[in-house]
């Protein structure tokens, strides 16, 4: 079960929403359904071959340095 980022097109608000089945998300501010999915930055670990930890994650915008929108509300 995946959860997407989503941007609401009603209200200009971003909100994340865990998809069950076939379910539908609408904004939790507004209940709007102009709504459209958002490409989201990911984290990883991986192990390189000498077992080294390699921890990764990108910035959801270029403007910052946060890895979630939520962390400097764009």
């Amino acid at each position: 079960m995946p959860i997407y980022e989503y941007h609401c097109s009603q209200c200009d608000r971003n909100f994340e929403y865990l998809v069950i089945g076939k379910s539908k998300p609408e904004c939790p501010a507004c209940h709007s359904k102009e709504i459209s999915r958002m490409i989201s930055a990911c984290g990883f670990i991986s192990k390189e071959s000498g077992g080294e930890t390699v921890r990764s994650s990108g910035s959801s915008c270029a403007g910052c340095s946060t890895t979630s929108c939520k962390g400097c509300g764009h």
